[in-house]
């Protein structure tokens, strides 16, 4: 099983690249199901989540095709073609490696009139029911039964119906899955409370790109006219904004300057805000964003939320930031229950974390230290990696496949930003 060490303790400057958005990816692979026509999406990351999604589109009849792009390339260019589905099951084999596979329901459900998808799986950081998916797509015309830990939808007459869904909370998940279902309806769809993420824009406007018709885009409520067919079309992926939040945290926690080459600063403001009030210079480049730390970190209050808030997936890696900041600085999770899993591991480095109930009082501590810790998800994987990096010493970070679900080519990318870090086998 491969580890990640990190000898600690160097300045981080240069260039870094921000490669296409794992979010978003696995949002705008399943649209390629809504067509018979290819699909091409441009800027896909090489992360273990996209290839787990394309077996799942082969497992449903699609074909995905990578075009010749270099191995040292980052990001590819993959073309998914649905000609005919020739299953309408997602097994549980595949999905239960990862949570994203629960948004072939409403594509496949749109396309072939039915669908039957096992639960998903993913990051084990807390209770993440699907039933705001299930009811979206009720109230457009969906029958649902659940058995023997699989959902089976169908669409009475073959065709979903349209109509009104007001979320209840906020749910990233739930509005692609049922956005996706609704552009391919008979008649309307309004989805009110809609996510707002640059994500959810990004699937809109590949939709749209392939003939879809959705006005709000980018507000919290989408009207959708549902059309007879969608075409083929190419999109690329937008930048991750997660990953670029990352490695802003990276050059925040060595003191160091990164200019994030791709990134944009418009969808990541709130992680811009955090920074900024801890003490690090943000600013826009004409090729991303320059994130430079020149002093001491401050410590900051940092509560999550939906977007345009601060994101719940940036909440590990500025803990870890914040154990080198002078002062005690609180963190409240409010998205997920059981989202510190990652403080046991940076106690282990001398990081000085209390937890209360969603609260962490994260105090600035001189030094960490490198020691052999364990990743336990894949936000909470790259906290890890930040904290060695400025840890003195030697870290070890195993279980390392969660980090390769979100971040692509990690260790060359910090390598070639003066990182002292390489991937080493236990075999």
């Amino acid at each position: 099983m491969d580890r990640i060490l990190i000898r600690g303790g160097n300045r981080l400057s240069g260039r870094l690249p921000i490669s296409g958005a794992k979010n978003a990816a696995l949002t705008l692979m399943p649209c390629a199901l809504l067509t018979d026509e290819p699909l091409t999406l441009r800027n896909l990351p090489r992360l273990a989540d996209v290839d787990g999604f394309g077996h799942l589109l082969n497992q449903l009849g699609a074909s995905t095709a990578i075009e010749g792009t270099r191995p040292e390339d980052f990001g590819r260019v993959m073309t998914i073609r649905a000609g005919k589905l020739t299953s309408t099951e997602a097994p549980y084999d595949i999905v239960r490696k990862m949570r994203a596979s629960i948004l072939v329901l409403g594509p496949v459900l749109a396309r072939a009139g039915e669908a039957t998808v096992s639960l998903p799986g993913g990051c084990a950081i807390g209770n993440r029911p699907i039933d705001l998916h299930l009811k979206a797509l009720e109230a457009i015309g969906a029958e649902l039964e659940m058995a023997a830990g699989y959902v089976k939808a169908v669409a009475p007459g073959g065709r979903l119906s349209g109509g009104r869904y007001r979320f209840p909370v906020v749910s990233v998940g739930a509005t692609e899955n049922v956005v996706m279902a609704a552009v391919l309806a008979r008649g309307s769809s309004v989805i009110e409370n809609a996510a707002r993420e640059p994500e959810i824009v990004d699937l809109c406007n590949c939709l749209v790109a392939m003939g879809a018709r959705i006005a709000g885009i980018g507000t919290d409520t989408l009207e959708i006219e549902g059309v007879d067919r969608l075409h083929g079309a190419t999109y690329a992926v937008m930048a991750d904004r997660i990953e670029a939040g990352s490695y802003a945290c990276a050059a925040a926690i060595t003191g160091g300057s990164l200019e994030l080459v791709g990134a944009h600063a418009g969808d990541m403001q709130a992680t811009i805000d955090a920074l900024r009030s801890a003490g690090v210079t943000v600013t826009d480049t004409k090729d991303g964003v320059l994130v430079e730390a020149d002093g001491p970190l401050g410590p900051v209050d940092i509560s999550t939320s939906p977007y345009p808030g601060f994101a719940t997936d940036m909440q590990a890696q500025f803990m870890a930031m914040l154990c080198k900041a002078t002062g005690t600085s609180v963190l409240t999770e409010t998205i997920f229950e059981n989202r510190y899993m990652h403080v046991p591991e940076l106690a282990r480095m001398g990081a000085d974390v209390q937890v209360h109930g969603r609260t962490a009082l994260v105090k600035g501590v001189d030094r960490l230290v490198g020691a052999p810790v364990m990743a336990t998800d894949l936000r909470a994987s790259m906290s890890l990696i930040l904290a060695g990096l400025a840890a003195e010493g030697e870290t070890s970070v195993s279980r390392v496949y969660h980090l390769d679900r979100g971040y692509e080519r990690l260790e060359e990318k910090l390598s070639a930003v003066g990182a002292d870090i390489e991937r080493a086998s236990d075999g």
